[in-house]
């Protein structure tokens, strides 16, 4: 008897090819938590985290109490050795977990930027029990830290780790930057680490008066709309003027439309869909620390 043929048809074969083709999306890498045995301030709250997804199919998360990073880490070969800490926003109520998070941290990763999307408890869902400017900021600073501390495994530079915000969490970035003091007369190795970023990324970030700009701050990228809210979008330019009179080096993008909420999505129009390419080139820039 004279062996079949496995493939024998046109239409199957056309089949094959055309699955073989397919790129199927790939699998967003798992959570690390920042604290494995619980968050110093949420001992005793076991709840799950609420995640619902909007209209337009984006996530948006409530009720952490378990902070985490999701890495998203280059392959080595096309690893450049920096690392972003990216804080998505959400008025401290939610997290806008993916055109403020996680399509963020995909396209770092594929411009060889490492990128870490945290998710921080939250000071102003209905009955929260935390502040941003302990709780929120702790999960922050934890964040930084870890980073370093296994900077060795993701082939990072310990001294390129920043911070990139929006709108809450560009507040949220803000205070990391001004408020970085080492911790002594610990154990554990992880908090033996800095939680001084090298550069902060401020996008349409809230909050603008609390930004205090001093000698000792991180460089800074600062973008927002010109219709966003005035407080944004004219604070912003006020605090560009306090970077640059206290000298650190500052650069500002005032995009002329593009609102509240841009953040990364691949139907933003331009010029202000672009923003990313214009931070790249902007750390890409950023001298070494020596």
């Amino acid at each position: 008897m004279k062996p079949r043929l496995l493939v024998s048809c046109p239409w199957l074969c056309v089949m094959v090819l055309a699955l073989a083709a397919v790129r199927l999306p790939a699998a967003e890498p798992a959570e690390l938590l920042l604290w494995p045995y619980g968050a110093p301030g949420s001992e005793g709250k076991t709840s799950r985290e609420v995640v619902e997804v909007s209209a337009n199919g984006e996530r948006r998360v409530s009720n952490v109490h378990y902070p985490s990073v999701t890495p998203y880490v280059p392959i080595r070969e096309k690893n450049r050795g920096m690392a972003v800490l990216v804080i998505p926003g959400g008025g401290h109520r939610i997290l806008a977990i993916d055109h403020e998070g996680h399509a963020v941290a995909q396209w770092l990763s594929d411009h060889g930027i490492a990128a870490f999307v945290l998710k921080y408890r939250l000071a102003r869902e209905t009955n929260s029990t935390y502040k941003v400017e302990t709780d929120s900021l702790a999960d922050a600073q934890r964040a930084i830290r870890l980073i370093r501390s296994q900077a060795h495994e993701w082939y990072l530079d310990p001294a390129r780790v920043g911070v990139m915000g929006f709108s809450a969490g560009g507040e949220l970035a803000a205070l990391a930057s001004m408020r970085f003091e080492n911790t002594t007369n610990t154990t554990d190795q992880i908090e033996k680490q800095s939680a001084r970023p090298d550069f902060q990324a401020l996008i349409y970030p809230g909050h603008l008066k609390s930004v205090a700009p001093f000698k000792a701050s991180p460089p800074a990228f600062l973008a927002c709309a010109a219709n966003d809210r005035p407080d944004i979008s004219e604070g912003l330019a006020d605090a560009y003027l306090r970077f640059k009179q206290t000298g650190v080096p500052v650069e500002l993008h005032i995009y002329s439309t593009g609102g509240h909420g841009f953040g990364f999505r691949a139907k933003n129009p331009k010029p202000v869909g672009d923003w990313i390419v214009v931070f790249e080139q902007w750390l890409s820039a950023l001298p070494k620390k020596p």
